[in-house]
């Protein structure tokens, strides 16, 4: 059991009337909250909700020993006490409530936007240093190919980077405004598109929040297809990543082999929904398409051809020694950091921590269906690759488990009306991390807010820690070493 015992307990698939959340003052909520850190749990989601000339902080901790998420909120004005002295791991929370909300956390170390309101205008003085060889290095935040806008400001000593500052949020998206008042025609597209590689990862957490809103699950065989889902688009990302990575060092034999493969892995899903990414499949009430015995057993016998190549890259990857010599100590996020920070999924599990949503918060068919948890403890390139590729393993061995052992019974329910004056909290172990969506409804039962965590809001600081005394030249491989999401951050 997690400290903050003020707060409320909530399970996986569980609502919780608003009005049954103790009311904290600001000085009881900020005591809970790192009552509760402190004994193990991290931050899920922490946000502001106006009430008038007020607002209403929520704050979602998650505590993977009890498999429990605790739920505090507490009304402050225009300031209040900031956590992030005592709580790291609240640093970009804060800064977000006080871009959105205008709520000033005091004392917090350094206010500058979360989401930048324009180009020229940042309303902040980046950070710099003087000295004899210092000198600066920006990239962005427009950039060659179709990657996103992202703004990185290296300062250097030589060669070796001492700091690197990442600003992002050139897209003003609004998507968590966007939600508010559904579910509508529009919601489902939204939410498939909040990080477009993660459409399924997305989907499932959205429709798990509905279904604990309208206290109608999805039956066990659409359960069971959104973890086949889950774990086809786990696999068909880290395939991409381990070969990207190996372009990065120039290593084009895996790269080319990697390249095809995340392709074939792509299709399996489009073999089912005719989306590569997915989308379409996922639904609140269960899946809109189903697996029958002959397309079950042609993903099988598709993935049983794609799995012995990719071992084939694989081995050449990891026995290569000048791969290994790129790899090996290079971009290192220590595991203390992660647990200051909170990091979450891959990164977290390459550096130690067992840290994966479906073992401290299963949810679905993974009650009963327990994945191998793959972590290492290098906490470099190389620990990040090996996960990688023991969950491509771990995840193919389930599908071909799953599907040959799919529940009897209907994919999908009827979603019923959403419970008023209501909140739920999923959470979801994307191929990146941890997605957490909370959802509240209002008196009539709508979205009165909607809050998404992507994985990427979690670790993009991450990626800044592990870039301090690396060369510059290795920023392209530890930036894919991690291989975060600028849309996901861009809510």
């Amino acid at each position: 059991m997690i400290g903050g015992s003020e707060l409320a307990a909530l399970r996986p698939g569980e609502r919780h009337a608003l009005a049954a959340l103790p009311r904290l003052s600001i000085e009881r909520f900020r005591a809970a909250t790192l009552e509760a850190v402190q004994a193990g749990a991290r931050i899920g989601a922490l946000f502001a909700k106006p009430l008038g000339d007020r607002c209403e902080l929520f704050c979602v901790l998650l505590d993977g020993a009890s498999g429990r998420f605790r739920v505090g909120v507490c009304e402050v004005a225009r300031a209040y006490p900031a956590l992030t002295p005592d709580c790291p791991q609240a640093h970009l929370f804060e800064r977000e409530i006080a871009e959105q909300a205008g709520v000033e956390p005091l004392s917090h170390p350094w206010l500058k936007p979360v989401r930048l309101r324009t180009v020229d205008d940042a309303g902040f003085a980046p950070f710099r240093m003087d000295g004899e060889s210092v000198h600066e290095v920006a990239v962005g935040p427009i950039h060659a190919g179709v990657i996103e806008p992202g703004h990185f400001r290296f300062q250097c000593h030589g060669e070796r980077v001492f700091h690197l500052e990442i600003a992002l949020g050139y897209q003003h998206r609004g998507v968590e405004r966007a939600l508010v008042g559904g579910p509508t025609k529009r919601t489902l597209p939204l939410i498939e598109t909040l990080a477009g590689d993660t459409s399924v990862g997305h989907t499932v957490a959205y429709s798990q929040a509905i279904e604990a809103l309208s206290g109608r699950p999805a039956p066990p065989r659409a359960e069971a297809l959104r973890a086949v889902a889950l774990e086809l688009e786990r696999m068909a990302n880290h395939v991409g990543d381990l070969g990207a990575l190996s372009g990065d060092v120039g290593y084009l034999p895996a790269a080319a082999f990697c390249g095809r493969l995340r392709g074939e892995f792509l299709n399996l899903t489009a073999l089912v929904c005719g989306s590569r990414l997915g989308r379409g499949w996922i639904r609140p009430g269960g899946v809109a398409f189903d697996a029958e015995p002959a397309r079950a057993a042609g993903i099988r016998e598709r993935m049983r051809e794609a799995l012995r190549d990719f071992h084939g890259a694989r081995d050449l990857l990891r026995n290569t020694s000048t791969v290994r010599a790129r790899f090996e100590e290079t971009g290192v996020l220590a595991r203390e950091t992660c647990e200051q920070l909170g990091i979450v999924g891959l990164p977290a599990r390459a550096a130690g921590l067992e840290r994966d949503a479906r073992h401290e918060f299963p949810s679905g068919a993974y009650h009963l269906d327990r994945i191998p948890l793959a972590t290492w403890t290098g906490g470099d390139v190389f620990a990040r690759a090996r996960v990688r590729w023991m969950e491509v393993d771990h995840s193919a061995a389930y599908v071909a488990d799953r599907l040959c052992a799919l529940p009897q019974g209907p994919v999908r329910a009827e979603r019923g009306p959403l419970a008023p004056q209501s909140i739920a909290v999923s959470v979801v172990e994307g191929w990146r991390g941890e997605i957490c969506h909370v959802a509240l409804t209002d008196d009539a039962g709508r979205l009165g807010a909607y809050k998404v965590v992507d994985p990427s809001f979690h670790n993009w600081t991450a990626l800044a820690l592990a870039m301090r005394d690396q060369a510059i030249s290795d920023f392209p491989l530890c930036n894919k070493s991690f291989n975060l999401s600028y849309c996901g951050f861009d809510l």
